[in-house]
């Protein structure tokens, strides 16, 4: 192999995303939902998508995830074309999406049969389901059901369902958005122990910029729909592992969370119209009034 041959090799994306774009069949005629949306993606990095609402940050997900197909451009995944799901590219929704009738442990258990029943004995099977949810720190309530623990527990058996498969990349689409401010906050957390200890890949939807900011080493933000493209992107150099309660009053992680805020909410600033002339009908109820 010739020098530039392999300089080639070592300069190719682990994730291409190769000029997509998505037209979607209507009545009226084609929608342009995503227009040349282009995007390399180096191994281990997590990417964060944000834009407003219709900016088509999902089916950009479901696209990589093989879901969707582009109708221009496509995806490639260590060189081979992405044209269908697979085991290599695990999803994690906003709906934890968990079989109410299983523990936390059989369906984790669900999906590590699908991928390594081949290849594993009962016991390495055993072993590598409970490693699993102690990376989400659910080993304590392996064997309770879905309708016995909180929103956050079941959303952290849902990410470790997706791990246990062993996914080259990981895609998120606003896996806490259900969830509670402090909840939030101990799964992001959880998430960067196990990002920075497995080294994944991981592309995930967020409309939170805090989040985007605190999880990200790149931020791409979506230009409003239709034809949506990718508007910006923002490097994030801030030093892992990152501590919150420090970051809140780092120059830099302020600068970074000022450049998002401004791409949103003037750059791609959405103006929704609401109407405060609204006229009472005709006839007005009276208030009842208590005779006794």
């Amino acid at each position: 192999m010739n020098s530039s041959t392999t300089k080639s090799s070592i300069n190719k994306p682990f994730l291409d995303i190769s000029h997509i774009d998505m037209v979607f069949p209507t009545p009226t005629g084609g929608f342009t939902a995503l227009k040349d949306v282009d995007l390399k993606i180096n191994k281990g990095e997590f990417i964060s998508l944000i834009g407003h609402s219709g900016c088509g940050k999902s089916t950009v997900l479901n696209i990589v995830a093989g879901l969707n197909q582009a109708t221009n451009g496509g995806v490639l995944l260590n060189n081979k074309e992405v044209n269908q799901p697979g085991p290599e590219r695990a999803v994690v929704f906003q709906n934890h999406s968990l079989l109410p009738w299983l523990t936390a442990y059989q369906n984790v258990e669900l999906a590590v049969k699908q991928i390594f029943k081949k290849t594993m004995s009962k016991a390495e099977m055993r072993g590598w389901i409970e490693y699993n949810l102690k990376l989400v720190h659910m080993d304590h309530a392996m064997h309770k059901r879905p309708d016995e623990i909180s929103g956050g527990m079941k959303q952290r058996v849902g990410i470790a369902r997706a791990l246990a498969m062993q996914p080259e990349v990981l895609l998120m689409d606003e896996p806490f958005g259900a969830l509670d401010a402090l909840t939030r906050a101990h799964m992001q957390d959880s998430l960067m122990e196990i990002q920075n200890e497995l080294n994944n890949t991981v592309i995930m939807i967020t409309h939170d910029v805090d989040e985007a900011v605190l999880l990200s080493d790149r931020i791409v933000m979506m230009t409003n729909g239709p034809e949506a493209t990718i508007g910006e992107i923002l490097d994030v150099q801030l030093p892992r592992p990152r501590n919150r309660l420090a970051l809140a009053k780092d120059l830099e992680y302020n600068r970074l969370r000022s450049e998002v805020l401004t791409f949103l909410y003037e750059k791609q600033r959405k103006v929704e119209n609401i109407s405060i002339n609204i006229s009472p009908p005709a006839t007005v109820p009276k208030k009842r009034v208590n005779q006794n």
